[in-house]
């Protein structure tokens, strides 16, 4: 039985739908900002993650016991069928901060748009079917437009690119695995964030230690709660990771998936061209400027396919490619 206790079975209105667009984009191209000035200040990426995660679990828990959030209660055999999903869901977000760290907002936003390409060559080896010829091409032209990009990146920080290119693998994996294991089924958004908090941190705790990060990270951590610069963008950071997810989710309900990921391509040209100018560290340059062209455009052609293949085609369950995620 699909129990989704804060999901109300009604028509969305136009202004509903509209508001669920700009809100996912708005908190999608902010989150990637927030995350990009808190790691400036503080660079321990790993331990803003596991304290952004028990920020949301906490948050979550308490709303529940207060009766502001409808959720069932914590269940075993929830937790250990999702369990490999969150590992890779916190993989690819610890690996995306990471990458933060080193590489400028336009690059970051460039290897990311790797992930369809990612996710088709995995459907591929699945032996799922053929890709239309502009999924594919648009695909392609996006690879094509990170690989121009790097080589005019005269900031090129090649720990800072590997975590990219990693985030962009646990992605693919996060979607592969939810798609065949159908975990989510049945959960509502308040449940998913619960679980995929929970169940992170013991897994980030592991990280802080196994990196080094711990216990220099807690003794700074500390030290920058004087700055109330560092407060304020912490704070704005653990808020907008949850208006993000939740946003998201509300996104995909009221309008579609193909909605959200086109919400996604457009605020990913915005995010581009905001990162030239806001934070720093982009040393500009044409073959650069060239490439990340190219890359928004394979972007943008890679919404379009997917809206024309969608409106050709009769309704099917969501691929993975639709459920692409920021």
């Amino acid at each position: 039985m699909d129990n989704r206790p804060d999901v109300v079975d009604v028509e969305p209105t136009p202004a509903l739908s509209l508001f669920a667009a700009l809100s996912y984009g708005f908190a999608s191209m902010a989150m990637v900002f927030i995350n990009k000035a808190v790691l400036m200040e503080y660079s321990y990426s790993m331990t803003l993650l596991c304290v952004q995660q028990l920020a949301t679990a906490l948050l979550i828990h308490f709303a529940k016991q207060f009766g502001y959030a409808n959720a069932r209660p914590f269940h075993i055999t929830t937790a250990k069928k999702l369990l490999p999903v969150s590992l890779f869901y916190n993989a690819n977000v610890a690996s995306a901060l990471a990458s933060l760290k080193g590489v400028n907002i336009p690059m970051y936003i460039a290897i990311k748009r790797l992930t369809p390409l990612a996710v088709l060559i995995a459907g591929f080896f699945s032996g799922k079917g053929k890709p239309t010829t502009q999924v594919t091409l648009s695909v392609l032209l996006t690879a094509a437009g990170v690989l121009v990009a790097a080589l005019g990146d005269f900031s090129f920080d090649l720990f800072g690119y590997s975590m990219a290119l990693a985030s962009v693998f646990f992605q693919t994996m996060y979607l592969v695995l939810v798609e065949r294991s159908g975990a989510e089924d049945g959960l509502s958004s308040v449940e998913i964030m619960f679980y995929n908090s929970f169940l992170s941190l013991p897994f980030l705790f592991f990280l802080i230690i196994a990196t080094g990060e711990f216990p220099y990270s807690l003794s700074i951590l500390l030290a920058k709660s004087n700055s109330i610069y560092f407060l304020v963008i912490l704070f704005m950071s653990l808020v907008m990771g949850i208006v993000l997810n939740f946003t998201m989710f509300l996104c995909t309900i009221v309008n579609s998936a193909l909605t959200t990921t086109i919400v996604g391509v457009l605020k990913g040209v915005g995010s581009t061209t905001l990162g030239f100018v806001l934070l720093g560290g982009v040393q500009v340059h044409a073959l650069n400027v060239t490439g990340l062209v190219i890359n928004t455009a394979g972007g943008v052609w890679y919404a379009f396919a997917k809206y024309r293949q969608k409106k050709n085609k009769a309704p099917k369950l969501m691929s993975d490619v639709e459920s692409y995620k920021k």
